[in-house]
């Protein structure tokens, strides 16, 4: 029973959090839509960073998880490393969609420099060892985009959407045909100036 009152007032959070941000959702308002006396959800949590650190927690735990198991095994599957950070963050895109793009949220809880800290060991991996400058800058945009898609799709069945992303991220990984760059066009001379000129 308390595990699943517990787990009534961190859905009713992520609701209410989504819908108006961290810090204009208090912990009354939580009691008040699942009515339940504020005492209650004392009783499970003590603050509402308390119940926000609940909330997180879970992500933190699997992204250091996740990343450790594939620095472990040498990180040298680009399509395995992908594949595991599209799932692990779809999985929790609610919480990534109500609490990460947070700015109070992120600084508070320190949590901006730990999603950064495992950005980078995750495009350190997909861009595998000793990276030129264009290798490093196609895993940041394969990455990135990635985890643009778990939560901007949503709307969108996963079994489309997965094949989709992973398929672009891969191919943004490839080298691609070097751009080439418009030759310059002279500027038109002036009838003027090129009679003067001769």
């Amino acid at each position: 029973m308390a595990k699943d009152t517990k787990a009534r007032i961190q859905t009713a959070a992520l609701e209410l959090i989504a819908r108006q941000g961290v810090q204009r959702t208090s912990l009354r308002q939580i009691a008040d839509q699942l009515g339940i006396t504020k005492p209650a959800l004392y009783y499970h949590f003590a603050s509402r960073d308390d119940l926000v650190r609940s909330l997180l927690q879970p992500l933190l735990d699997e992204c250091e998880t996740m990343i450790i198991e594939l620095e472990r095994s040498g990180g040298d599957d680009p399509r395995r490393v992908l594949e595991e950070c599209f799932d692990l963050l779809y999985r929790h895109r609610n919480v990534i969609n109500s609490l990460v793009r947070d700015p109070t949220t992120l600084s508070e809880l320190d949590l901006g420099n730990r999603l950064i800290n495992w950005r980078l060991r995750v495009i350190a991996m997909v861009a595998g060892p000793r990276p030129s400058l264009a290798a490093r800058v196609r895993a940041v945009v394969a990455v990135g985009g990635l985890a643009d898609c778990t939560v901007l799709f949503d709307d969108h069945p996963v079994e489309k959407v997965r094949p989709a992303a992973l398929e672009a991220a891969l191919a943004t990984l490839d080298r691609p045909e070097p751009v080439r760059r418009p030759a310059r066009r002279r500027a038109p001379t002036s009838p003027r100036s090129s009679s003067r000129s001769r």
